[in-house]
C-alpha cells in the first residue's frame, strides 16, 4: 500500500503542476473545433471572469508541489477535492471525451483521501 501510494500521489502531482505550470507560462486559448455552443460559453466565462481559472492553477500549483515532495499530503487532498471533483463534473456535462483522464484522477484523489484517513478523524468527533 505504501509503494502504491507514493506512485499515486506523485503521478497526480506531477499532471497538477504540468497543468497549473502550463497555465502560466503560455495560456493556450479552448479549441473551437468540436465544442458545443454551451462548452464555448462556459470556457468563455471562465475565461472572462479573471480570477477563476488563476486561482485554481495556483491551488493546483502548490496542491502539485505537496503531493510530489510527500508533505502535507492530508491537506493538498483537501485543497484540491473540489477543484477536481468540478473537473469531473464540467469533463462529465461538456467534454466526455476527456474522461478516460479525470475518471482516474479523482479516483486518485480519492485513494489517497482514504490512505490518510486518520488524519481527517479529528474533524469528525463530536463533543
Amino acid at each position: 500500500m505504501k509503494y502504491a501510494v507514493i506512485i499515486v500521489r506523485t503521478l497526480i502531482g506531477l499532471l497538477f503542476l504540468f497543468a497549473s505550470i502550463t497555465y502560466f507560462v503560455a495560456p493556450a486559448p479552448p479549441p473551437a473545433d468540436g465544442l458545443s455552443d454551451g462548452t464555448k460559453l462556459f470556457l468563455s466565462g471562465l475565461d472572462a471572469s479573471k480570477y477563476i481559472l488563476p486561482v485554481s492553477k495556483v491551488f493546483e500549483l502548490l496542491c502539485g508541489l505537496m503531493f510530489v515532495s510527500g508533505r502535507f499530503v492530508a491537506l493538498a487532498v483537501v485543497l484540491i477535492f473540489p477543484i477536481a471533483l468540478n473537473i469531473l463534473f464540467i469533463n462529465a456535462i461538456h467534454m466526455p471525451n476527456g474522461l478516460p483522464i479525470v475518471i482516474p484522477l479523482f479516483l486518485g484523489i480519492l485513494f489517497l483521501a482514504y490512505s490518510e484517513r486518520e488524519k481527517y478523524a479529528p474533524l469528525f468527533l463530536s463533543k
